[in-house]
C-alpha cells in the first residue's frame, strides 16, 4: 500500500511538474507571431474609394469599430476594454487614425484587408482572439471599410496618442497557442446576399457584419468564427461581460424559446431592443449591448427572422440588474 501511494505520488508530481513546465513555456513564448504572406492579389490591392464605399465603411464601423476603439473624444486612438471578460485581463485597443507611426497611416490597402480577415500584421505580430476576425464579411464589405479608414472623417483624421503595449496574461498567452489561431483566406469571392432573401441577409448582418453570436452563444472560448452554427450554445447567450463598472452582464438568449428567449417578443420589440436598445417593458438594455441605430428597421427585420430559423435552446440566464449585478 506504502508503494502503491509512493508511486502515485510520484506520478501526480510528474503531472504538476510537466503543468508548471507547459506554463512557463507558454509564458516566456508570449502570444505567437505568423509569417506575413498574402497572395499577391492581396498584397497588390488597391481599393478605389468612391462615395458609396466610404458610406458602406461608415456604416460597419459604426457596428464593428466605434465602440472599441473610440476614445472619449470620439477619435480612434484606442481605448481601455472595460467590457471584456475578466479573465482576459486588463487589455486596451489600438489607434487607427491616419497617422503614419503610432496608427495605420502607413499601412497598405492590402496589409489593411490581411489582417482584418486574420489578424496578423505585416510584421508578423497576431491580434489575439478579442479582435475580431472578418472572415465571413464580403470582399465588397472590406474594401468599404478600407476606403472609410482613408477618408476625410474627422475622428480618423492623424492622431499621435497611443496606450503603451498590451501586456497580455498567461492566460491570454496559453489560448494563443492552444485554442486559437489565425483563419485562413477565404478560399473564394464572398458576396453580399439578396437582401430578397430575407434569412440569408438577417444571417449576413448578425453574424457577418454584427458579430452577433459571439456575445449571445454559450461559451466566448467555444466560438466558432468559420462556422458559427457550430458555436457552443448558439445564439443561447450566457456569456459573462462585463459592463462600465466592471460588473458581469450576462448576454441575452437570442433563440425563440417562450420561456428563456424571444419566442414571445413581437418583431417590433425586436426592432426597438436592437436600434435603441429598449427594453419591450420600458427602460434601456444594459451595456455593453448598445444602440444600433446605424442598421435600419428592413435590417432588422432580417435578423429577427433568421433568429426563427435557428434551433431553441431553453437556457435561464440570469439577466443582470442595475446595482445587483451578477
Amino acid at each position: 500500500m506504502k508503494k502503491a501511494m509512493k508511486v502515485l505520488g510520484y506520478l501526480l508530481g510528474s503531472v504538476v511538474l510537466l503543468l508548471a513546465a507547459c506554463l512557463a513555456y507558454f509564458h516566456f513564448k508570449g502570444v505567437p507571431n505568423y509569417k506575413y504572406d498574402p497572395p499577391a492579389h492581396v498584397k497588390n490591392l488597391q481599393v478605389q474609394p468612391d462615395s458609396t464605399r466610404v458610406a458602406r465603411g461608415a456604416k460597419i464601423a459604426a457596428m464593428q469599430c466605434m465602440a472599441c476603439h473610440a476614445g472619449p473624444d470620439s477619435k480612434l486612438v484606442g481605448k481601455p476594454m472595460s467590457d471584456v471578460p475578466a479573465v482576459f485581463g486588463e487589455l486596451h485597443t489600438l489607434n487607427i487614425t491616419q497617422d503614419s507611426v503610432h496608427g495605420i497611416g502607413a499601412w497598405t490597402d492590402g496589409e489593411l484587408y490581411f489582417f482584418l480577415r486574420t489578424g496578423i500584421h505585416n510584421d508578423g505580430r497576431w491580434s489575439p482572439p478579442f479582435m475580431p476576425k472578418y472572415s465571413l464579411m464580403a470582399d465588397e464589405d472590406l474594401y468599404s471599410i478600407i476606403a472609410w479608414l482613408r477618408s476625410d472623417d474627422p475622428r480618423l483624421a492623424p492622431d499621435s496618442r497611443e496606450y503603451p503595449p498590451n501586456e497580455f496574461n498567461l492566460f491570454v498567452k496559453v489560448l494563443s497557442n492552444t485554442l486559437f489561431s489565425p483563419p485562413p483566406l477565404p478560399e473564394k469571392p464572398i458576396v453580399i446576399p439578396d437582401s430578397a432573401d430575407k434569412a440569408a441577409s438577417g444571417q449576413y448582418i448578425a453574424n457577418a457584419l454584427g458579430d452577433c453570436y459571439s456575445c449571445h452563444s454559450g461559451d466566448i472560448l467555444k466560438v466558432n468564427s468559420l462556422e458559427p452554427e457550430k458555436s457552443f450554445g448558439y445564439y443561447g447567450g450566457g456569456t459573462a461581460m462585463r459592463n462600465e463598472e466592471g460588473e458581469d452582464v450576462t448576454s441575452a438568449n437570442l433563440t425563440m424559446d417562450s420561456e428563456t428567449g424571444l419566442g414571445n417578443w413581437t418583431e417590433q420589440q425586436f426592432i426597438e431592443a436592437v436600434r435603441f436598445a429598449k427594453k419591450p417593458n420600458g427602460g434601456t438594455l444594459s451595456y455593453p449591448m448598445l444602440p444600433h441605430s446605424m442598421l435600419t428597421d428592413e435590417e432588422v427585420s432580417a435578423i429577427f427572422t433568421y433568429l426563427k430559423t435557428v434551433p431553441v435552446i431553453k437556457n435561464p440566464v440570469q439577466r443582470y440588474q442595475a446595482g445587483i449585478g451578477q
